[in-house]
């Protein structure tokens, strides 16, 4: 449960800089604790999209992914992200990505921070 939670803060911080750098396609709402919860149910919903649909993606895109050598990754990612964004405005969580591009940047950059976090945090493993 410690690693979900983990996941879940790391794809926190990761939106959070991907808003602050697409700061017109990505956008937060909220000031203080407000923010700070909103991010949080972000990135649950984005770890619970990952979790579940994003392999089914993959699974079907595989021909896709297999041609372009891994690079229609960062579409799918773009496409969850949109889809995060879609399921936040279900559930009036201030959180909304703009368009396709600034998912995909979106993405690029979450998914960068995410790599570099955990390459910073320890490894669990014994």
């Amino acid at each position: 449960m410690t690693k979900f939670g983990i996941k879940i803060l790391v794809n926190g911080v990761g939106l959070y800089v991907a808003s602050l750098l697409a700061p017109s396609g990505i956008t937060f709402h909220g000031t203080g604790f407000q923010l700070v919860w909103t991010i949080f149910l972000v990135a649950l919903i984005f770890g619970l999209v990952n979790t579940f649909i994003r392999p089914i993606v993959k699974l079907f895109s595989f021909g896709i992914l297999l041609v372009t050598l891994g690079l229609f990754t960062f579409v799918i990612n773009a496409l969850m992200l949109l889809l995060t964004s879609k399921i936040s405005e279900h559930f009036a969580v201030q959180f909304h990505v703009k368009n396709f591009w600034s998912a995909l940047l979106g993405a690029f950059v979450a998914t960068t921070v995410s790599l570099i976090l955990h390459a910073l945090l320890p490894d669990d493993k014994k």
